[in-house]
This record gives structure tokens, C-alpha cells and sequence, in this order.
């Protein structure tokens, strides 16, 4: 890696899907431009994401006969994040999401699965998956268009400090270059001038125990993240100390039907996500009963699992897994997904008693004949039918912390805002390091249109900042 230059116009500190997005505009608008990452490798989470996003009124919802619509996404984020969401910050992003899903499919070449999936909290089916089932197909489509813009994205640098001139204008960062994660050499010192803005798109602090759980104190390190490990609240204190108002700080999200079996977000959540809520149902293996609606949202899921206090059981059959369209032979050959010939042997193998199993997907199956869940008022998609059809296909579940929806305090335009309501000069911010947009809950999929949107706005109003 070459010596970093000494500035540029706009410096972005994070290389994820909403700090590329920025670089994108700024550039196109004219600025010079940098973009620090803190790890040798770029993409942060957005590299291990699923590489869905929403997106509303879409041609795809449209030729599908869905109705869709901003508003109504609005009201669903609304509801899903208990009226905590700030109003204008959610209308932004459901007001730009269709116009984000087009910049990524017609400006940047990315590639989406021929579906659109109802993901829980959702009223609508409008999520849209990369065809290759991960965020980096995103990441590098963006990394291509910054090389034709001439951007450079340096790796292995640590930003620790901001630098803010006699007006307060924050006009640069000071930085450790060949930063070493995990050993005791952090890199040489060096300061770096931003003749315009620096961007802030660091992402959340998921992995940061100490941290969320000053926020959380349930969320010690017994509770294991989806988050790449170096997933740090750093930025987000050197924020504070300069004065960025937090925001929800303890609203932290955790995903449901992860395994426990595996580290990471690993591959069980496709299974659980694509097959299992929509067209299977959930378990509590203690007493053979099915306890929620597969499709709430995360915290209302979340929630139950953690009051029952031990692993649940999701379950599907072949037939699911033929409606869902999905491949599961990288969950299935980890020994995360297990195939069974028959109910008993699956009920055997979780220590489930078999009565009351049989009695639940019995009850299930009828009302699925029905066409109506009586019991939690799961919205039952076209293609369900009853979990009839061996193999038999179960994951073990229980939640780890996946996204942290508190962050610092930004406007519409993308500034930090500070303690006393006036944006800090020379500071934006984008992505899961800013608060407000999603609330009490983040509904799946609006991550990545959250990065897009805001990441392009705080891009291009950084980019003529001064």
C-alpha cells in the first residue's frame, strides 16, 4: 500500500456499502476524495451481509401485482421501531429507497435473485437479494466504480482522533498508518487535512462488549455477535467527545434465528430467514409448542426466544425449501441444517416430545388448509402448504447481537448534530454508526438502503460543504 497523501477534499473514514456510496457522490460531484479503513482487508459487515435491500413501488412489485408504496414502508419502519424512528430521517430513506435499488442495479451493474421476499415486519413483499447471496457483490461493484473514479481506499489505518481548527471546523483526522489489528504496534502518526468534510461511516459496535453493554447490560459476552470481531465503538466515542449528540445508544439488535452451533452470522440464517419463517414454523423444544408468529419483526422474535431462555427449533420440509427457491447445501454439509426422514427422528435428535410435536404441526397444517394462522396471525405467502413432505429440515436458533440501531445524532442532509441541535461543521455521517432512523427495531433488509440513501446524500452535500 502507498503512502497515504496528506488530504483530500472529503475523507471518509469506513469502507462499507454506506462510506463507498459517499465516496461515489463525492467524486462525481467534483471533490477529491479518500476513504480509510481500519482493517487490511475493505467491506467491513457489509462484506458478510445477505446483500438484501427494500426498496418500494419497485417494476419487480409492480409486474408482481404487489402495491407498494414510501409511505407505506414508512409506516412499517414506523411500527416496527415503536414510534422511536425520527419522522423526517425515515421518510428520506423510504422516500429514496427505489431511486437507491436503481442506482445499484442500472449505475454500479448489480445483479438481484428473481424473487422478492416478505421479511418480518414487512407488510409487503420488497426485498430485493444479490444473486450471489452477499453484500460483497455490492462492495466490489462499488470498488470498481471508485478505481474509474481515481479514489483512493487505503487499508490498515486507524483513525483516533479528529481535527477541528479555531472555528471548530473539523478539517481532518489524525491517524495511525500500517495500523496492526490484535498486536501491540498500532502504525506511525499522521494527520491528515480535509479541505471540506470528513465523512463518518464506521459502522455499529456490535462486537465491542464493553461497550454495549454499558448500553445493555444483558449483553455481556455471553451473548455472541454476527459482527466481524473488530466491529468497535471508537469512532462513535471520539463523536461524543467532540460533541455529536448519541441517540438510542441502547437500542441494539439482535438477530433471532442465528445458530449457536456456528460463530458468526454464518450459514443457518439463509435457512431460518428464506425457508423456515415464511414457509415453516418455529418450535420450543421443551414443550413440543409452536409460541410465535414466525414472521415478526427481530425484537418481537428476539424477545420471545430470550423470555423462554434456551435454543429453539425451526423447522421446514422439502416443499418449503422448493417454494423458497433456496440452496442449502452449505448450511447442510456445516451440519447447521439437518435433514430428517421422519418427525420422530427429528423430534429424537432435540429431545422433543414426539405427542406434542405431531399435535403442533398438526394444528400448523390445518390452519395452513385454512388459509388463516388463528393462533399468531402469521400472514401466510403464496406457495405454503403444510409441513408435510419429507425430509424434514430443522436448525437449532438463538439470537446474537447483529446490528445496533443507536449511533449519533444526523439531519436529513447528513451532518452530525450536536448536544445543543446545531450540525458540527465539516462532519457528516452515514450508515449503522448514525442513530434515529430505525427506532426500537430494524426492520431486515433496510440496512443496506439505509446505507445507499444516506451514504449518497452525505456524499454529495460533503462534497460542497465549505
Amino acid at each position: 500500500m502507498p503512502s497515504i497523501k496528506n488530504g483530500a477534499d472529503v475523507i471518509i473514514v469506513g469502507s462499507g456499502f454506506a462510506g463507498l456510496a459517499a465516496a461515489i457522490e463525492a467524486a462525481e460531484a467534483g471533490a477529491s476524495v479518500m476513504v480509510l479503513e481500519k482493517m487490511r482487508a475493505v467491506g467491513g459487515n457489509s462484506t458478510i451481509s445477505d446483500g438484501c435491500m427494500a426498496a418500494p413501488g419497485t417494476e419487480e412489485q409492480i409486474a408482481a401485482g404487489i402495491e407498494d408504496s414510501p409511505e407505506l414502508m414508512y409506516e412499517d419502519m414506523i411500527k416496527a421501531g415503536e414510534g422511536l424512528n425520527y419522522p423526517e430521517l425515515v421518510r428520506t430513506v423510504t422516500g429514496g429507497a427505489k431511486k437507491a435499488f436503481l442506482w445499484s442495479k442500472e449505475y454500479l451493474g448489480v445483479e438481484y435473485l428473481d424473487r422478492i421476499d416478505l421479511f418480518g415486519g414487512h407488510s409487503v413483499a420488497r426485498c430485493y437479494t444479490s444473486k450471489s447471496v452477499s453484500g460483497s457483490d455490492l462492495v466490489k461493484k462499488q470498488l470498481a466504480r471508485l478505481k474509474d473514479l481515481k479514489v483512493p481506499v487505503y487499508t490498515s489505518v486507524y483513525v483516533n482522533q479528529f481535527l477541528a481548527d479555531s472555528r471548530s471546523f473539523i478539517g481532518g483526522v489524525k491517524i495511525n498508518e500500517d495500523y496492526q489489528y490484535k498486536t501491540e504496534t498500532a502504525g506511525f502518526e499522521k494527520e491528515l487535512l480535509a479541505s471540506q468534510a470528513v465523512i463518518v461511516a464506521s459502522g455499529g459496535f456490535g462486537s465491542d462488549i464493553f461497550f454495549r453493554r454499558a448500553q445493555d447490560p444483558r449483553l455481556d459476552n455471553s451473548i455472541s455477535s454476527t459482527t466481524k470481531p473488530y466491529s468497535t465503538a471508537e469512532i462513535i466515542k471520539e463523536c461524543l467527545a467532540i460533541g455529536a449528540n448519541p441517540v438510542q445508544l441502547s437500542r441494539i439488535q439482535l438477530f433471532p434465528w442465528t445458530s449457536p452451533e456456528e460463530k458468526g452470522f454464518g450459514a443457518g440464517p439463509g435457512f431460518s430467514d428464506y425457508v423456515v419463517l415464511p414457509y415453516g414454523l418455529i418450535i420450543d423444544p421443551k414443550s413440543g409448542n409452536r409460541f410465535i408468529n414466525e414472521l415478526s419483526n427481530r425484537k418481537e422474535t428476539a424477545e420471545a426466544f430470550l423470555k423462554l431462555g434456551h435454543p429453539v427449533i425451526g423447522i421446514a420440509d422439502e416443499k418449503g425449501v422448493l417454494s423458497a427457491n433456496w440452496d442449502l447445501s452449505r448450511a447442510l454439509n456445516k451440519g447447521i441444517v439437518r435433514a430428517f426422514s421422519s418427525l420422530e427422528d427429528l423430534a429424537r435428535h432435540y429431545d422433543i416430545d414426539i405427542q406434542s410435536l405431531k399435535n403442533s404441526v398438526d394444528r400448523f397444517n390445518d390452519m395452513i388448509e385454512k388459509g388463516r394462522d388463528d393462533d399468531f396471525n402469521k400472514p401466510l405467502l403464496k406457495g405454503s402448504s403444510p409441513v408435510i413432505n419429507p425430509p424434514f429440515y430443522a436448525i437449532k436458533m438463538w439470537p446474537k447481537v447483529h446490528y445496533t440501531m443507536g449511533g449519533i445524532q444526523i439531519d436529513v442532509s447528513g451532518r452530525v448534530i450536536d448536544r445543543n441541535q446545531r450540525p458540527i461543521k465539516g462532519l457528516f455521517a452515514a450508515g449503522e454508526v448514525t442513530g434515529g432512523i430505525h427506532g426500537a427495531c430494524r426492520l431486515g433488509s433496510c440496512a443496506i438502503t439505509e446505507c445507499l440513501v444516506m451514504g449518497r446524500i452525505a456524499g454529495k452535500n460533503a462534497a460542497g460543504a465549505k
